[in-house]
C-alpha cells in the first residue's frame, strides 16, 4: 500500500497551495495515530514522488510541521514525529521519575564526570565559600533511547560519597545518601541551540530548545544542586497548575 493510500490525498479543487495541503495531510495522519510517535516519515524525494510535488514543496510542508513541533529533525537520520513529554512543575522529580512515570524508559549517557572546585557562578548559586569542592555532573538524557536533553549538573561534595555513587539517577543517589532536595526554585527561558550542543541532541544549529535552571534545597535550607538542563523546545510540554486558593 502507498503512503498516500494510508494518509489520504489531494482533494480535488482544493484551492490551498500544494505545500499546505501536504501538512494538512501529514497533521491528520498524526492525529489519527496513522503516524506514531518517533515514527520516520518518507524521504522528501519519496514523497515529491508520491504526491507529484517538487521537493521545495515538500521541504516546505516539512518545515511547517517542524516549526509547529509535530515533526523532528535528526541530522544523518531524516525526518520523525515528534516524541512530546509533559513536564509538570508543581512536583518536584527527576528526569528518570519524569519518563517512568509517563511509560518511557530513561538512559543516559555521560559527557563527564568530575571532582573540582567550585566556579564564582557555582558559588553564588550553592552558596559555597570559594575553593569548595564540588561535583559535576553532565550528560545526554534519552527517552526511549531519543535524545531529549543536555543535563549540568553540581553537587556539594560533602552531599555524595563519591563521583561513583551516581549510576542513573542523581537523586536516586542523593536520596539514598540522604541528602536529596525537598524543594527547588527554577527558573525558565527560551534559548536556541548552538554548535556542539546541537550535535549532542542530534538537531539542527539554532534549534529551539529551553534552558531550565533549578536549585535544589534541603530541609535545613542549604542548597544541594544546582543544575542547568537544556531541553529540546520540540520535544517537552511545560505544565504548571495554578490556583488562587
Amino acid at each position: 500500500m502507498s503512503f498516500s493510500a494510508q494518509i489520504g490525498q489531494f482533494r480535488q479543487g482544493n484551492p490551498a497551495p500544494l505545500y499546505i495541503q501536504l501538512q494538512q495531510l501529514l497533521r491528520e495522519a498524526i492525529q489519527q495515530k496513522l503516524l506514531a510517535a518517533s515514527d520516520a516519515i518518507p524521504a522528501e524525494r519519496d514523497l515529491a514522488l508520491e504526491y507529484d510535488v517538487s521537493r521545495i514543496t515538500v521541504r516546505k510542508a516539512i518545515g511547517g510541521l517542524v516549526e509547529e513541533g509535530l515533526l523532528t529533525r535528526r541530522r544523518g537520520a531524516g525526518t520523525f514525529v515528534a516524541t512530546r513529554v509533559e513536564k509538570v512543575f508543581s512536583r518536584l522529580s527527576s528526569f528518570s521519575e519524569d519518563m517512568l512515570s509517563r511509560g518511557r524508559v530513561p538512559s543516559s549517557q555521560w559527557i563527564s564526570r568530575a571532582s573540582g572546585t567550585v566556579t564564582p557562578e557555582e558559588a553564588m548559586m550553592l552558596g559555597l565559600s570559594p575553593g569548595a569542592p564540588v561535583l559535576r555532573f553532565q550528560r545526554i538524557r534519552f527517552a526511549d533511547e531519543v535524545p531529549m536533553a543536555l543535563e549540568f549538573t553540581t553537587i556539594e561534595d560533602s552531599c555524595l560519597p563519591s563521583i561513583a555513587a551516581v549510576e542513573d539517577s542523581l537523586y536516586a543517589a542523593l536520596d539514598q545518601a540522604g541528602n536529596r532536595p525537598v524543594r527547588a526554585l527554577q527558573r525558565l527561558r527560551a534559548v536556541p541551540f548552538r554548535g556542539e550542543h546541537a550535535r549532542m541532541l542530534g538537531v539542527d544549529t539554532g534549534h529551539a530548545g529551553l534552558l531550565i535552571e533549578r536549585r535544589g534545597f534541603l530541609r535545613d535550607g542549604r542548597v544541594v544542586e544546582f543544575t542547568q538542563s537544556f531541553y529540546r523546545g520540540d520535544a517537552y510540554d511545560f505544565v504548571a497548575e495554578l490556583s488562587d486558593i
